[in-house]
């Protein structure tokens, strides 16, 4: 096995090699740091990283495997992590200064869950100011004068070029669809509540989701099995069978696919070589897709989610704001006002919609498999002043909806276009498997 390619293996090949005995977690650490040597410079996917803490953690994963003890499903595998999640052993800073110097007690509960898979904790990755608009440090992995979007930005790069095979993330609106559709990677979005958001900057209860990036669909299945899982410490977690997700992704449909191409009532906000793009992936799926068009209601989804995320980021970020308000950007500041002056009437009529549009929505599933929709606008947009709009995301995140941007299309440029995948609540490994037929679908036009 080329040593110098190690850090190019998905995280389930890396996992197998770990296994067999064909290649150490020390070997996979080192070719993953030699990556981040050769390319971090320039992508800066990383707010914190020490290659020695590294290295010591696969140590670790090596004599453990040796003295023959049972070892987890991502052992040795490292994994970046958004630096708005808690890690006992590294600073987590939320993006922003206030934060700076951090040092958490206690891991949140998806890294504690990964470190009992055995995954190596490589380090934390870049966000956006306390996980919303203002842009951090990180370029896109394909062009370094475009955004990777946000608020995930560094787990999308860092995935999209190798650093890391694996990398979780969150989302709010857009944070996890679109910086995986701006860098060319999978992005998954499950059900609200299906991962725990324990010790994770909170912005919003109603709308926050813990989100995976992966060069893989598999690698999205192994991470879910070991992420999903109730947590007495997240209220929105509940008890219930294990999901199979590597199995059910694996399968094969039982029935001949059906999607609703769905141009959501923001269509004209996408580029023209957006929509040519998802008019030539209809055409070619053909008997597969149906246009279905949304109730001009839906558009009033977008501001209900505006008042939600809002007035619940104002309440969660009140110290920040109250402290600190000069620190913050001016972005920042505009969406905690406006969250202060949300009237508690407007957001318990915003709040009450939730559960009122998936249930509007879920009858389009006894006819469908899935929605088909662009994951953002169009490809990256050039400059890093901004993080691109996430406003074909707000939808289907309002509504608690698994969504995974799935990276089959790229641009004239050469930078990627993202299709997004929408499934009903609770279906997400069954939205995983449809995603791997679309890609076999599209991987057979290219042969």
């Amino acid at each position: 096995m080329d040593s110098s390619r190690l850090n190019w293996l998905s995280a389930t090949d890396a996992a197998r090699a770990i296994r067999e005995g064909l290649v150490s977690a020390v070997e996979l650490a080192e070719a993953c740091l030699a990556r981040v040597r050769e390319v971090d410079a320039q992508v800066q996917a990383w707010a914190f990283l020490d290659p020695e803490h590294v290295l010591a953690q696969a140590r670790a994963a090596d004599d453990l495997r040796k003295s023959g003890a049972a070892i987890g499903p991502l052992h040795g595998v490292p994994v970046g992590v958004k630096d708005i999640f808690d890690t006992s052993d590294m600073p987590t800073e939320d993006g922003t200064v206030l934060h700076a110097g951090r040092t958490p007690e206690e891991d949140a509960t998806a890294v504690a869950r990964l470190r009992a898979a055995g995954a190596v904790i490589m380090g934390k990755t870049v966000t956006t100011e306390l996980a919303t608009y203002s842009p951090g440090k990180t370029r896109n992995p394909h062009d370094p004068e475009h955004t990777p979007g946000g608020s995930s930005s560094g787990s999308a790069a860092a995935v999209a070029c190798a650093m890391v095979p694996l990398a979780i993330g969150s989302q709010t609106n857009g944070s996890v669809i679109r910086p995986a559709a701006y860098c060319g990677v999978f992005g998954f979005k499950p059900t609200h509540g299906l991962i725990s958001r324990h010790g994770v900057l909170k912005l919003s209860r109603a709308l926050d989701h813990v989100g995976v990036f992966a060069r893989s669909i598999e690698d999205v299945a192994l991470a879910c099995e070991e992420l999903v899982g109730f947590d007495e410490a997240d209220p929105d977690t509940r008890l219930r069978a294990r999901i199979p997700f590597l199995e059910v992704a694996a399968e094969d449909p039982p029935m001949s696919p059906r999607l609703a191409l769905v141009k959501t009532p923001i269509w004209d906000e996408a580029e023209p070589e957006m929509q040519e793009a998802i008019h030539e992936l209809a055409a070619h799926l053909g008997e597969h897709v149906e246009g279905f068009a949304l109730p001009e209601s839906a558009r009033e989804a977008l501001t209900w989610h505006g008042i939600v995320m809002e007035a619940e980021m104002a309440a969660n970020l009140a110290g920040e704001y109250e402290k600190g308000c000069d620190r913050l950007s001016e972005s920042l500041r505009g969406q905690l006002e406006r969250g202060r002056s949300h009237t508690a009437f407007d957001y318990q009529r915003a709040l009450a919609r939730i559960r009122q549009v998936a249930e509007g929505l879920d009858p389009l599933f006894d006819r469908y498999d899935a929605i088909l929709a662009p994951a953002a606008p169009g490809v990256a947009p050039r400059g890093l002043q901004s993080t691109g709009s996430p406003r074909f995301c707000t939808l289907w995140t309002f509504a608690g909806m698994p969504a995974l941007n799935v990276p089959i299309m790229t641009g004239a440029s050469g930078l990627p276009l993202g299709v997004q995948l929408v499934g009903r609540r609770g279906d997400d490994a069954r939205l995983l498997r449809l995603a791997r037929w679309l890609v076999a679908q599209t991987e057979s036009a290219d042969g």
